[in-house]
């Protein structure tokens, strides 16, 4: 455990073992890593409550903040925060192409991982709260997947809970992977039509760019090939708040206005190729990739649902006109385009295929709930279905819901607290 300071803030690393299947606490181990935050000044003081954030993903490391920024400014006015790397993600013990190869084949790689879903994060954060405050409870905030976490934790942990925050990640109970992308597709060509209505030339170059790459072998600078799809999938960049003006200059820069095409014509620029590699690379989180769709899974098995449900939806076809852009979907072609996720091609389809994933979420114990809860539900998140969201609201009793067009999916992110701020208030029935 070392400690350092930020302006503002002390932090203090800590980690923690853990078993890798908690059904089997004496068999293997991982570790898990976790940093705390708190406020300088109350730094000393010992009854400050514990907050404890979950975050987006799947796959994705906790926050590295710097001194009293975003959400955590306002948290740290009430709390002593733990910022919770998932077991796999951040400093907690790996899970990506190097690591998973030393475990064994794709068979075992996929058992593996099997272990590494929302019941095993909240096992993980109940052992953790044991070690750190004993029997006492803690508050818990979960952005996205961590929302679904969370929903998680109250199923079948509720003990462990103080109160609950959940921004952007109320989980469909009942929903399977089928049901989320069906109800996920509309949603994205309705962004869609959002993007074309804001910058309409952007249609015209979207087109000429999946043109381009149908008749051309494109490289990143990383070697993997930019296909059209894979530049259709730029679209999940559509569901946060600046990612539609970030998509926008990101195809402006596609070709090199007055110079000279090559040999073989139009040529994309070196910059469109950089900034497109760093969107669409899982080099730093191949868990997202691995995960996303079992993240869904409830004793059935996913079979690559994004994919087979996009057949229903023809109008995201590479040659449709306007093309529209995908969102946060996963498909099998990734993992043969992509260098990083290409040895984990084997496992991801294994993991696809398994057909015995727990249950996550208690509707009835959560009908049942006693712990305080308060939900941001964002009306036109195009990540997380505002209808299931809203079934889930109704099914937690006592739950409180602030339901807004305000921010979108990155509303905790990027409103500086105002959001976190809110679901305190209605937690403490002063909203």
């Amino acid at each position: 455990m070392s400690s350092f300071r930020h302006p503002g803030t002390v932090l203090t690393d800590r980690r923690f073992a853990v078993p890798l299947d908690h059904g089997d606490p004496g068999g293997p181990q991982i570790e898990v890593f976790a940093r705390e935050v708190v406020a300088a000044d109350k730094a000393e003081r010992t009854d400050l409550p514990w907050l404890l954030f979950l975050q987006g993903g799947p796959g994705n490391r906790s926050p590295r903040p710097i001194g009293r920024e975003s959400w955590l400014d306002r948290a740290l006015d009430d709390y002593r925060v733990l910022l919770l790397d998932q077991r796999g993600t951040g400093r907690s013990t790996p899970a990506h192409r190097r690591s998973l190869a030393r475990i064994g084949d794709a068979a075992a790689q996929a058992r593996y991982l099997t272990h590494f879903r929302a019941d095993s994060i909240v096992l993980d954060a109940e052992l953790i709260r044991r070690e750190l405050v004993g029997d006492a409870p803690w508050s818990v905030l979960g952005q996205s997947f961590g929302g679904f976490c969370a929903t998680t934790y109250l199923s079948f942990a509720p003990e462990g809970l103080r109160e609950v925050f959940i921004t952007g990640g109320l989980p469909g109970l009942q929903a399977t992977a089928d049901d989320v992308y069906r109800a996920a597709y509309p949603r994205v060509a309705a962004k869609n039509r959002e993007h074309h209505a804001r910058y309409p030339g952007d249609a015209a170059v979207a087109a000429r760019i999946a043109s381009h790459l149908r008749d051309h072998d494109e490289r990143l600078p990383g070697g993997a090939r930019l296909t059209a799809p894979a530049f259709q999938s730029l679209g999940l960049m559509l569901g946060a708040g600046s990612g539609g003006h970030q998509l926008h200059y990101l195809l402006e820069d596609a070709f090199e206005e007055g110079a000279e095409d090559g040999a073989e014509g139009p040529e994309l620029t070196d910059t469109f190729l950089a900034q497109i590699e760093r969107h669409l690379s899982f080099t730093s989180a191949p868990l997202y990739a691995l995960l996303h769709e079992p993240s869904y899974a409830q004793g059935r098995a996913t079979r690559w649902a994004a994919e087979r449900v996009r057949a229903e939806f023809p109008e995201f076809g590479t040659g449709e006109r306007p093309l529209l852009f995908t969102g946060e979907m996963i498909y099998p072609w990734m993992f043969e385009n992509d260098p990083s996720l290409r040895p984990l091609r084997e496992t991801a389809d294994l993991l696809a295929e398994h057909d015995s994933w727990p249950v996550l979420y208690d509707a009835a114990r959560l009908r049942g709930n006693d712990v305080p809860v308060a939900a941001a539900v964002y009306h036109d998140d195009m990540y997380v279905d505002h209808g299931m969201s809203m079934e889930t609201a109704a099914t937690i009793r006592g739950l409180r819901t602030w339901v807004t067009n305000e921010y979108g999916h990155d509303g905790l992110r990027v409103s500086d607290g105002r959001v976190l701020d809110r679901l305190i208030a209605l937690v403490r029935g002063t909203a």
